[in-house]
């Protein structure tokens, strides 16, 4: 084990494989019978990004992943369907481009002088929406997004501080280490203000991976064409890409990818699979955590209306294991 130090200071653990296994081993043994249950959340992959979010603490990464496992029992968002968010996506304020970064990793677009609807648990949950229709669609090889953040015509009316303190803490308790990089691009300098009452929320190893990018600077410009494709960038971005999005085109991968998905979700629980009710009852009612106080550094799980995602009997679908 050996220590680096991240910009802000902080030391941050870097584990040789076999010390990565061995503490995925004890996070297993912590989360105990529901590991079977949960294969794909419960992956050497995914309990690796868990552990990573924690800085390769055993205990706060199993209660993290318990905290996950009962949030996608009430929430369900694997039930989410195109259907349910379209009106939120119709101006394309948030969607996944059609081209990939450098590194073949997807790439979010976001635009947050366009604001859809006036509902904060709708954008929430198009949110959502996006991030699983991600995770679906990456390659084997990857396990991370890139998100590109354009500033024009925002301003400090168009996203509320309660709408981006739910999206953080959604995104860091739930999909842990999904953030390659965050390109913030062209912040008019209100943003300034607006961004130190955003920070508290985030953790310092999101935090970390946000560049400013001005168009008007030389090395900004760099910044862009040393991850993105300029020919498929957008022009919003300094790219030579002037079709944007396509709302209709997007509806249709977006069905499209919708049908693959329950197709297989159907396949799998074709037979009957709940879990034991045991288990389901304990893990909603928080009785196996190892720890009864919640960490200083755990993001706490918003508050989001689940009750139209609450079923009767209780099949789980979890993100495609990577």
């Amino acid at each position: 084990m050996s220590f680096k130090r991240s910009k802000s200071g902080a030391a941050e653990k870097t584990l040789s494989p076999q010390e990565q296994q061995d503490k995925i081993g004890e996070v297993r043994k912590i989360l105990g019978p529901i590991v079977d249950k949960f294969t794909a959340l419960c992956s050497d992959a995914s309990i690796l990004r868990y552990l990573r979010a924690r800085n390769y603490n055993t205990k706060k990464a199993a209660k993290m992943l318990k905290s996950t496992i009962k949030w996608r029992l009430e929430f369900r968002p694997e039930k989410i369907q195109w259907d349910d968010v379209a009106q939120e996506a119709k101006k394309g304020g948030l969607y996944k481009a059609d081209y990939l970064d450098k590194q073949g990793r997807i790439v979010f677009v976001i635009r947050p002088g366009i604001q859809s609807t006036n509902s904060s648990a709708m954008q929430i949950k198009y949110l959502i929406y996006c991030l699983e229709n991600a995770i679906w669609n990456l390659s084997s090889n990857q396990e991370q997004m890139v998100w590109l953040i354009d500033f024009q015509g925002w301003s400090s009316s168009c996203v509320s501080l309660k709408v981006t303190r739910e999206a953080a803490q959604v995104l860091q308790a739930h999909y842990p280490e999904r953030l390659a990089l965050a390109i913030f691009y062209n912040p008019p300098k209100v943003f300034e203000s607006f961004w130190t009452m955003v920070k508290p929320f985030l953790e310092p190893k999101t935090y970390r991976k946000v560049i400013f990018v001005y168009p008007n600077n030389p090395m900004s410009r760099k910044v862009m064409e040393e991850h993105l494709d300029m020919d498929k960038l957008e022009v919003y971005f300094g790219g030579k890409n002037t079709v944007g999005f396509n709302y209709e085109a997007y509806a249709q991968r977006m069905k499209a990818d919708d049908k693959n998905m329950s197709d297989v979700f159907d396949s799998c629980c074709s037979s009957p699979g709940f879990m034991n009710s045991e288990i389901h009852e304990s893990v909603l009612s928080g009785t196996i955590d190892s720890e009864d106080e919640a960490s200083s550094d755990e993001a706490v799980s918003p508050k989001i209306p689940c009750s139209q995602y609450e079923p009767n009997e209780v099949h789980v679908h979890e993100p495609k294991l990577t």
